[in-house]
């Protein structure tokens, strides 16, 4: 799988690659760009009194990396054949950790137009589940990865916090725009957004929904800049991603002047080049709020 990472897609095609595996009968996606290496089971450390969904640790090539049981974290039957079982080595939000799956099969390379949103009435509101593709045979899911290692450890995820060091802020009037997927996040972003000064959010679940609401700001002759000050979008959406939605604003004339801050879990110094390339104005790692704040602050301010 290192070799996969040799020919990721050209920035701004709005195209992914997800790895399918397999958790019983369940076909589930990762983007490719966050596995590193698919291997086989190898023997574990179980580490007293973790939570429920991690098995243990193991070591790869210098490095101490938790494994979670992937089938129990979604609420789903053990194995039937563990010794036929994967271990995906991911990488995101700066960390490293091991999905036990039970299957391995291919990868597919697909459109972010293809993959659906969960419908609301069978979402929930814990769902981990951030997209739908329809493939032959049925239908691929993608998994919210951040949600289940926020689950299992919910300092990995966005927290006020991180926002200590700051001290005492001024309510800022200036207006963010905030494209997200995952409803947690959305909530995380604009709670701590706020906790930050900055109280003037919207949010659009996905990078089409952005999309239309600028192209209708442009429509109706109003000032885009005048309406939004910052846009802050995710990288990983159906139907747009935030690559590409970075690359069609600063492509137009009427939104180029908008700054945009790519805030996404996939931004690591081998991938920092893809949003430079479509032209964003700073690329944070989730779930570094502060440093987020600081680039707000740097842009808006």
């Amino acid at each position: 799988m290192e070799n996969q990472q040799g020919v990721l897609l050209e920035s701004g095609t709005n195209e992914l690659e997800i790895v399918e595996f397999g958790i019983g009968s369940n076909r589930f996606g990762i983007n490719v760009i966050k596995v590193k290496e698919i291997l086989n089971p190898q023997p574990i450390t179980h580490i007293p009194h973790s939570h429920p969904s991690v098995e243990g640790i193991i070591e790869i090539r210098g490095d101490v990396v938790p494994v979670v049981d992937t089938a129990h974290a979604l609420g789903l039957d053990p194995s039937a054949h563990p010794a036929q079982n994967k271990f995906i080595l991911a990488e995101f939000n700066q960390m490293k950790i091991v999905f036990h799956v039970h299957t391995v099969t291919q990868i597919h390379r697909i459109s972010w137009e293809q993959m659906e949103k969960p419908d609301k009435m069978y979402q929930g509101l814990e769902t981990k589940i951030t997209g739908i593709v329809k493939m032959e045979g049925g239908m691929l899911l993608l998994l919210d990865f951040e949600k289940v290692a926020a689950d299992i450890s919910p300092e990995s995820s966005i927290t006020k916090e991180q926002l200590r060091n700051l001290g005492e802020r001024e309510r800022s009037e200036k207006k963010i725009m905030v494209v997200e997927d995952s409803s947690l996040l959305r909530a995380l972003l604009q709670e701590t957004l706020e906790e930050a000064g900055y109280h003037q959010t919207v949010v659009f679940e996905d990078g089409k929904e952005a999309l239309d609401h600028l192209k209708q700001l442009v429509g109706e002759g109003k000032s885009v800049e005048e309406e939004y000050q910052l846009v802050i979008t995710d990288i990983e959406m159906p139907q747009i991603d935030g690559h590409h939605l970075t690359k069609i604003i600063k492509e137009s004339e009427e939104l180029t002047a908008l700054p945009v801050i790519i805030f996404s879990s996939l931004i690591t110094n081998d991938l920092r080049h893809k949003g430079e390339k479509v032209g964003a104005d700073a690329q944070v790692s989730k779930p570094e709020i502060l440093e987020l704040v600081k680039w707000i602050d740097h842009y808006i301010l």
